[in-house]
């Protein structure tokens, strides 16, 4: 047991805070929260020194600083190494952006830029000016306008066309998307009346067309992105719902969801409808988001009628929605992608690692074995390789995997996994993968850095897993 004649010897929150040493911490840190932290872990030392521990010199409690305050400063909002098999992970913030949407993006950030401004004129301008263009070129339509996600699309969409009115909608599209939010409470909160038609597995035009009344402002398709239906099944098609809208001079409006800029097919993916076929089909407007399929950051989109994307920009809630410059001057650049569509396979990450071939994965596999399996071993973890099957995510395509590959990680005792994924995950630059069947999975699709992977591993230590 420690002399507890000792604590007078344990050096003052001022000697520390004097200390050469220190200078550095409180340049980063700022004297406020060094001294702060300083004092609580005095607090702990006085406790454990009370209970038989020695005395630490004063390198062994400036390491415990520098410890601490690391882990103070730490952000969970941190960088970390996806290998969950989704690519487009919704509880991982989506889709990585391209490096010329990142540097538009820090460039709006460094800068004052014309955001509501008009360099020509000198006049007040409009934010929404710095996309509408691109999207009218890239979808077919008249106008276009921008809120911050698809949910908010959908809302004012619905709310600027049909508040107070009826909105007819087909059983088997009243969906659910993340966090339960559910479409009925969205229609709710916008101001329409919800119609149902059809039942759960089958709707057909009659439906609709026998639902249709004076107070009917509008028709709602939405895109089943987070599950599908199989078997005895019939919906309506996008086409002949405008065709019904149009005879009884109402408004279609078709929610995409994910929405998509180009035929996946071309990238090995399932083919989705995409964004202009909507358009070209009639719809009077479309709405679809910005960070799933598309590749960008969080946003949503509205295309269609000029006069009813007025209608929707005179409506009070578009301030309440509307999106900020840095995430307009990523949307634009990422946009601009599109206009070259022989290099957007690799321009884009979305899509480079959505149409990444299974036999390169499993060639990244192979070489990172040695590495994960010399660092796990000694600690009772078996590592192969293994075939495995990735998902889009976000809703996207939710039936259909791509084949894929990674590394197998096992461990005979009961709780090891588990054990290791938390490790993994309290990592300077965490690791996620997933575990299924007794293992844990480390899917590699969306490994673009081996590097990084790699000194990721080496911070894990024998004190974690003991």
């Amino acid at each position: 047991m420690a002399d507890l004649s000792s604590l007078r010897h344990l050096p003052s929150v001022d000697q520390i805070l004097k200390a050469p040493e220190t200078a550095p911490l409180l340049d980063t840190y700022g004297r406020a929260t060094v001294t702060d932290v300083l004092r609580t872990l005095l607090d702990e030392i006085r406790t454990a020194m009370r209970g038989g521990a020695p005395l630490p010199d004063v390198a062994a409690i400036l390491a415990s600083l520098t410890s601490k305050l690391e882990y103070h400063d730490r952000s969970n909002l941190r960088p970390l190494i996806n290998l969950t098999g989704t690519v487009l992970h919704t509880n991982l913030g989506r889709a990585l952006l391209a490096e010329e949407a990142v540097k538009a993006a820090v460039d709006a950030m460094r800068e004052a830029a014309a955001l509501e401004f008009d360099l020509d004129t000198g006049k007040r301008g409009e934010r929404d000016s710095h996309l509408r263009e691109l999207l009218c070129e890239l979808t077919g339509a008249e106008d276009a306008t921008i809120v911050n996600n698809n949910a908010a699309a959908v809302l004012i969409a619905l709310n600027a066309v049909g508040a107070g009115r009826q909105a007819i909608v087909s059983r088997g599209e009243l969906i659910e998307i993340g966090g339960a939010f559910r479409m009925p409470d969205i229609m709710e909160r916008a101001g329409v009346q919800l119609v149902e038609v059809g039942t759960t597995n089958r709707t057909h035009p009659k439906d609709y067309r026998n639902a249709i009344r004076e107070e009917t402002a509008l028709i709602l398709k939405v895109h089943t992105s987070n599950y599908r239906i199989e078997g005895f099944t019939a919906e309506v098609s996008g086409a002949e719902l405008a065709k019904i809208a149009k005879d009884a001079d109402i408004a279609l409006l078709n929610d995409l969801g994910s929405g998509t800029l180009v035929d996946l097919s071309q990238y090995g993916l399932a083919r989705e409808p995409t964004v202009r076929e909507a358009v070209a089909e009639g719809a009077d407007l479309v709405t679809f988001s910005g960070d799933k399929l598309l590749g960008g950051p969080q946003a949503g989109f509205i295309v269609g009628r000029r006069d009813l994307i007025a209608e929707i920009n005179r409506n009070p809630l578009k301030r309440a929605l509307r999106v900020d410059k840095i995430r307009i001057a990523a949307l634009a650049a990422t946009l601009k992608l599109y206009r070259d569509p022989d290099r957007l396979g690799q321009r884009l990450p979305t899509l480079r690692m959505l149409s990444r071939r299974q036999s390169d994965i499993a060639e990244q596999a192979e070489r990172l074995l040695p590495h994960v399996s010399e660092t796990l071993a000694k600690f009772g973890y078996a590592v192969e390789t293994c075939r495995c099957a990735s998902q889009i995510g976000s809703g996207a395509l939710p039936v259909d995997t791509i084949p894929s590959a990674g590394l197998r990680i096992g461990h005979t005792s009961g709780g090891a996994l588990e054990k290791l994924a938390a490790v993994f995950r309290a990592l300077p630059r965490p690791i996620l993968g997933h575990i299924r069947d007794g293992a844990l999975i480390l899917d590699l699709r969306c490994l673009n850095d081996e590097t990084a992977l790699l000194s990721s591993l080496s911070h894990v230590n024998a004190n974690a897993l003991a």
